[in-house]
């Protein structure tokens, strides 16, 4: 059971996780944030000009009773969908597609690579890290 809790707490102290972690909930208050701006805004200029109050309650086919399939609020959704797909296109992934290109031409110079003595403490941390050391494997013989 320790050894389960020990991995678990090296994963979650990978910067992996916690960048994951970070990203989804940036992600769901962006996701929030393009709703209130489809609901509150666009929603109702589209159903302005469809003659209803919103796109979502504008298209709908009525079936027996109560019961209807809701095509506005698929589109609304597929709208707030390409909303965001646009944002994070023109914010996140073309700006970082310059940067790569200009890289690539040398407009913009890499970043410097880490000194010697950096890598030289990566190299230890990554050989203790991976059990390699005696000491951490407990086979070490004593000296006398």
């Amino acid at each position: 059971m320790k050894s389960v809790l020990t991995g678990f707490k090296d994963f979650i102290s990978r910067g992996n996780a916690i960048d994951l972690a970070v990203a989804v909930v940036i992600g769901a208050a962006f996701s929030k944030v393009v709703g209130a701006l489809q609901t509150g805004f666009i929603g109702p200029l589209i159903g302005t000009f469809i003659g209803k109050r919103t796109l979502a309650d504008s298209l709908s086919i009525h079936l027996r009773g109560e019961n209807y399939l809701g095509v506005g609020a698929i589109l609304d959704a597929a709208l707030q969908f390409v909303i965001t797909a646009a944002v994070v296109y023109f914010l996140i992934v073309l700006p970082l597609n310059k940067l790569a290109e200009r890289r690539k031409k040398g407009l913009v110079a890499e970043p410097a690579a880490p000194a010697e003595d950096i890598l030289l403490l990566q190299e230890i941390r990554d050989l203790l890290a991976g059990g390699s050391s005696p000491a951490i494997r407990n086979d070490a013989t004593p000296t006398a």
